[in-house]
């Protein structure tokens, strides 16, 4: 039984989870859906009413019957380094390699449909709500006076990206910004503005969820510091224990999600309530472990090496 590791060529991450199934013994394909066609080949057979599938990567010869799990890690686009890429040969490709892999009884890490959902942070809000988390006051909005009214009702409020940094190189950097009541919010009427209240916080959380198991790490902040991805405190990521209502947050959340992974942001304020600011299902785990020594490489080996279920499911838990 195989893993199939769906990445980059260049992913530190995925290379320290490669590193832990070798030592286990765990038989893996590594494959970038942008290297297929051309380095990869597969075929997949419907007939006889069975089913059957094949992926070549590489040498290795990957059989759907013998799939254990597929981490969808950071996958390039499908057919992105063929000879004559195209808009149409990409989307043939995608629908090729996908719809094989979902044809096949294994477990995802994380299923593409959950992963699509849960990547809508407006959506995340509303999970975290119902999941008990505390979570700040927030809007998105194209209208100019209501974003003004928030502000003048919160006072001290943030500014942030709905979807992350804008696609192209050179890669654009957008920080969470601390805005107040004079600002000039015409230019909301152009695009949807997610405004959010700002959390005095002591510490930026990581919480890194790999199944039923939470690592959490702590990462002190400087005073009126706003976005902790930018800038150099000096200080450095470490071991947190995980609160117990937090835990069951968390579990509501990914029961709700149907993520096997999914990396948790929080801000910690002075009364040491954590503030759910978002969840990435496909977050980086790798710097917090190397700060904190938390065994979150060797979690993701382990549950990607767990056997498949005997039924089929149609999406992966």
């Amino acid at each position: 039984m195989t893993v199939l590791i769906l990445t980059a060529e260049q992913d530190v991450t995925a290379d320290m989870v490669v590193a832990k199934l070798h030592e286990r013994g765990v038989p893996m394909v590594r494959l970038d859906p942008a290297d297929l066609p051309g380095k990869a080949v597969l075929s997949a057979d419907y007939a006889h009413g069975d089913f059957d599938g094949y992926l070549s990567v590489n040498g290795h010869v990957l059989s759907m019957g013998g799939l254990r799990s597929v981490w969808v890690r950071r996958p390039g686009e499908p057919a992105a380094h063929a000879a004559e890429p195209s808009p149409w040969l990409t989307a043939e490709t995608r629908q090729a390699l996908f719809g094989m892999l979902y044809s096949a009884s294994t477990r995802w890490m994380n299923h593409p449909r959950r992963a699509e959902q849960a990547r809508h942070k407006p959506w995340q809000l509303r999970v975290a709500h119902s999941s008990d988390f505390a979570v700040p006051p927030t809007i998105i909005t194209t209208a100019p006076r209501v974003a003004q009214q928030f502000v003048e009702e919160y006072r001290d409020v943030v500014v942030k990206a709905a979807s992350g940094p804008p696609p192209g190189e050179p890669p654009v950097a957008l920080p969470t910004t601390l805005i107040g009541p004079d600002a000039d919010f015409s230019g909301v009427a152009a695009g949807p503005a997610l405004l959010q209240q700002y959390i005095p916080k002591r510490a930026d959380i990581r919480l890194t969820s790999i199944g039923t198991r939470l690592f959490a790490a702590r990462k002190a902040a400087d005073p009126g510091q706003v976005d902790g991805r930018f800038g150099d405190t000096g200080h450095v990521w470490e071991t947190a224990d995980v609160p117990d209502r937090i835990a069951r947050s968390v579990h509501e959340y990914l029961a709700f999600t149907g993520l096997a992974y999914a990396a948790f942001d929080f801000a910690e304020d002075e009364d040491g309530v954590w503030w759910f600011l978002e969840c990435n299902q496909g977050g980086q785990f790798g710097f917090v472990e190397l700060e904190t020594g938390q065994p979150i490489a060797d979690a993701v080996a382990v549950w990607l090496s767990q056997r498949r279920p005997r039924h089929r499911i149609p999406e992966g838990h």
